[in-house]
């Protein structure tokens, strides 16, 4: 991962557009911690063992959102129903790990959100710090 070409920061704000919570083949998973599953929990107003049973499977040791017909199954009209429990995956886009080299960023991240290049300039910092918080 090439830090050179976020040295100066990258703008990002989000445009609304429910790009992100569509599956896009190997970027099917959105990967929940016990921290995301507590928060996500609270909000439908069910406790985590309800939640997990419900919503979640687990691949290779961890959880995730069991899979749908491909968007996120908290999806509605390009909305989150859940916006203020969101998992850490969800609120750390597009600051991942795999998309963090220019090449990616470039030709991929900016042709598909709508919200690169607008808004806020996050410093190589606050980028880093969302990197730290995508990892599971």
């Amino acid at each position: 991962m090439s830090k050179n070409f976020y040295k100066d920061g990258l703008r990002f704000e989000c445009q609304g557009s429910g790009k992100c919570c569509t599956s896009r083949g190997s970027y099917g998973f959105v990967y929940l911690t016990l921290k995301d599953r507590k928060r996500m929990a609270r909000v439908l107003g069910l406790n985590t063992s309800v939640f997990t049973r419900k919503y979640c499977s687990k691949t290779d040791g961890h959880f995730h959102l069991k899979e749908t017909s491909g968007d996120c199954r908290f999806l509605n009209l390009n909305r989150c129903e859940i916006y203020e429990g969101r998992p850490d995956q969800c609120r750390t886009w597009p600051f991942w790990p795999e998309n963090m080299n220019s090449k990616t960023w470039n030709q991929e991240v900016k042709s598909y959100c709508p919200g690169i290049g607008k808004g806020k300039l996050f410093t190589k910092e606050e980028i880093e710090a969302q990197l730290r918080e995508s990892e599971i």
